[in-house]
């Protein structure tokens, strides 16, 4: 394969500005031999080759030249110019082969066609001072490479939205060599899914792991359609220290015959109960810690429970990226616990509305 696409097994460095931030993150956990799921990037290299090739470049940065974050109006207008140019603009024939045959290889893989999540990840992603999880648009549940190969582009479309655009100028980022590369990833089929902190995201309190789980996809729960269990679990001993259950009335499943995404009512006994059994929770705070270990610095991890596969092989780690406030403060002293009381105005900053 060219640098155009690259498999988060190909065993090659995970380079920021190939793959941006949520696949570079991919690719080092795969390295890692965490279990994420299998895909593959369309890299920085292939949408730049587009660009080139449109030649709209230019365009957008001269649409984008003095934006002013507060003129709404102005700043829809350019981002539907720049969108609508990145959609209609023909790609040249060599990427889409190589793209097209990148997703043959993974459909090959997977041992026939199967659903896939195809994932924004911009080289903005992660940065050291900045989250910019939620940004760039996630589309869930495609199946057949016509579906995908739109969804790409609607990917590389979603660099320049209106929050995206916004966010940019009021955190300083610059647009000058701003690039984004898109996963194609095996999509998950999610029996109860959530994020995980390896800190209190409350308090800082770095002695504690702080779970939100629901029912189904997560996308319900970024989205603040449902309050999650939230759960803090001691680092060390993986003991429960507080929980505190969240209503979780609804649950966002796929309908294999629609091959679409439906919303389901959750019944009142499963309402509840805690959604993760004490292994299951054992088994999340655990992996949070190999990631905060591999990274060297604490984690805001996504994960899912796959109902497809057996029970101890079911956990899939989704992201992995830094937390970006109490990091960067001296480390919290151990005090007593505090929950995040279900999805915090924090975390679901961190998460924007369409990661998932």
């Amino acid at each position: 394969m060219t640098t155009y696409v690259q498999f988060f097994d190909a065993a090659a460095e995970p380079e920021h500005d190939l793959l941006g931030g949520k696949c570079a993150s991919l690719v080092s956990m795969t390295a890692a031999s965490m279990p994420v799921p299998p895909g593959f990037a369309v890299t920085t290299a292939l949408y730049d080759a587009f660009l080139a090739e449109a030649g709209i470049a230019d365009d957008i940065a001269r649409l984008l030249a003095g934006l002013d974050a507060d003129d709404v109006t102005h700043v829809d207008a350019v981002s539907a110019q720049i969108r609508d140019e990145i959609c209609s603009r023909p790609i040249p024939e060599p990427l889409r082969v190589a793209t097209r045959a990148a997703y043959d290889e993974l459909m090959a893989r997977c041992g026939g066609e199967v659903p896939v999540a195809v994932r924004s990840s911009a080289t903005a992603e992660d940065l050291p001072d900045a989250s910019f999880a939620g940004q760039q648009d996630t589309y869930l549940w495609l199946t057949g490479w016509d579906e995908v190969r739109e969804h790409i582009r609607r990917c590389w479309a979603s660099l320049y939205t209106s929050r995206a655009i916004i966010y940019r100028l009021r955190n300083g980022i610059v647009d000058d060599g701003l690039s984004i590369a898109v996963a194609v990833q095996k999509m998950v089929n999610a029996r109860t899914s959530g994020v995980a902190m390896t800190l209190d995201p409350t308090t800082g309190d770095r002695s504690k792991i702080v779970i939100d789980a629901s029912y189904g996809l997560g996308e319900m729960v970024v989205s603040g359609q449902v309050t999650p269990d939230n759960i803090a679990l001691d680092k060390v001993m993986l003991t429960v220290v507080t929980e505190t259950l969240g209503d979780k009335h609804a649950e966002l499943v796929p309908d294999r015959e629609s091959r679409r995404l439906v919303e389901r009512e959750v019944d009142a006994e499963r309402r509840a109960r805690r959604c993760l059994t004490d292994a299951e929770l054992r088994e999340v705070a655990a992996m949070a810690k190999r990631a905060e270990k591999h990274y060297r610095c604490p984690q805001d991890i996504e994960w899912a429970i796959d109902d497809d596969l057996p029970a101890g092989e079911n956990l899939l780690l989704l992201q992995s990226r830094p937390e970006t406030v109490w990091s960067a403060k001296p480390a919290a002293a151990p005090g007593p616990a505090s929950s995040a009381g279900g999805i915090s105005g924090f975390t679901s900053v961190l998460l924007g509305a369409a990661v998932v």
